[in-house]
């Protein structure tokens, strides 16, 4: 059998999730067996379940370098691109600080971050689309319309997806405020910190949904699982954006060396994390469509 009609679907003998949404449900078949539905799987197109995650074939890395294809392996990879770009900038500006070389000019350094920043909006943006438009559970012959932004608000990984597009726009018009000069330090804080600081705010939101999504609870501990470290590298990223953007603020005193200094290291990690959790979608699109998955458990 390769298809399912509605008479033939399973029934969900257990839901679980982070209060008030639901991201893992078990289903049972007419021959009593099992079959687990994960909604971050089942949203990225990714067929094994969490116990399995860790039994990737050999072959996966070598097959991550080029999968055109898949959505979840662009959106990977465009936010790889903007993390490293973000930590290439920070790294440049801490050695501006330090006055370890006059080589480097402040000007450039800021416009990769904001060319950074574009990046993490166009991922941010596929990212979204793919949640306005998962798949059918179950095979259908039915052509389905597709949605440009959606509404979900049911949906756990639709609400993180929204609020971290929301908070790439935030940061673009932070990075690109930056890139002026003449700034005095109100029209700092109000044009560079002031939408650093709500959008730091939405990326730590949506990094915890992510990962409470991926641990079906508000809280686990599950390293093994190759979704879960990627959400979790997010999370840290999250983090350390939040205590960057919360020291970055700007006053009529003198600059405070030290607190500039934290800020942008805290941006670095924050950036190096997300390289991380990105570089790691890309092996974790290897995997599967669901669809296969279903198919295969009935044949």
């Amino acid at each position: 059998m390769n298809s399912i009609t509605e008479n033939e679907s399973p029934r969900c003998i257990e839901e679980s999730g982070p209060w008030p949404f639901v991201t893992r449900r078990i289903f049972e078949w007419g021959d009593a067996s099992t079959w687990i539905w994960s909604s971050r799987h089942h949203r990225k197109q990714l067929n094994y379940s969490r116990n399995e995650a860790t039994q990737l074939p050999s072959h996966a890395l070598r097959q991550s370098i080029w999968l055109p294809k898949k959505l979840n392996w662009w959106i990977g990879l465009i936010f790889s691109i903007g993390s490293l770009l973000f930590l290439i900038a920070c790294i440049f500006s801490l050695i501006l600080m330090s006055g370890l070389t006059e080589i480097l000019d402040l000007s450039n350094t800021n416009r990769i971050f904001f060319c950074g920043s574009i990046f993490f909006t166009i991922a941010a943006y596929l990212q979204l689309y793919q949640s306005a438009n998962p798949d059918s559970l179950w095979p259908t012959s039915s052509v389905q319309s597709r949605n440009y932004l959606g509404w979900r608000p049911t949906d756990i990984g639709w609400v993180s997806s929204a609020i971290q597009f929301i908070g790439t726009l935030l940061f673009n018009v932070n990075t690109f405020n930056a890139m002026s000069s003449d700034l005095t330090w109100l029209q700092q804080d109000v044009r560079v910190w002031l939408p650093d600081i709500i959008g730091s705010i939405l990326f730590l939101g949506s990094g915890y949904l992510a990962f409470a999504e991926t641990c079906h609870s508000h809280w686990n501990w599950n390293f093994k699982d190759l979704s879960w470290r990627i959400v979790f590298s997010n999370l840290i990223g999250c983090l350390a954006f939040m205590a960057a953007a919360a020291t970055a603020f700007s006053t009529p005193e003198p600059t405070n060396l030290k607190l500039q200094l934290f800020s942008m290291a805290m941006t670095a990690i924050g950036a190096g994390g997300f390289f991380i959790g990105a570089s790691m979608m890309l092996l974790e699109s290897t995997s599967r469509p669901n669809s296969q998955q279903i198919e295969n458990t009935l044949n």
